[in-house]
């Protein structure tokens, strides 16, 4: 079985294509579980609901498992709303970078 870390890993190769940071640094992965079936399960948000690449991010977050994590027979995306995103969720090299736009 994958740990958290390593599937946020994984994930941390998929950049938001509006900011270029990864989404794990953006705080858009809220958790991920890999169970004993090696299937990965991601629960994660986008920064807002009207995101126009809404489905090739969660394409891109499901590539970037099978393809890091090589033996998942399965990727579950569980994209959630609540709670809703916002920059404070994101890392301090993030926040300090995004607050000078």
């Amino acid at each position: 079985m994958y740990s958290k870390e390593e599937i946020f890993k994984a994930v941390s190769t998929v950049n938001d294509p509006e900011v270029g940071f990864n989404l794990v640094e953006m705080g858009l992965i809220y958790d991920a579980i890999c169970n004993e079936n090696m299937e990965v399960t991601v629960t994660m948000t986008l920064s807002t609901k009207a995101c126009p690449l809404h489905q090739m991010i969660l394409q891109w977050v499901e590539e970037a498992i099978l393809k890091e994590l090589q033996k998942t027979k399965k990727v579950i995306i569980n994209l959630v709303w609540e709670p809703t995103w916002n920059i404070t969720m994101a890392t301090d090299k993030v926040k300090s970078k995004l607050s000078t736009f």
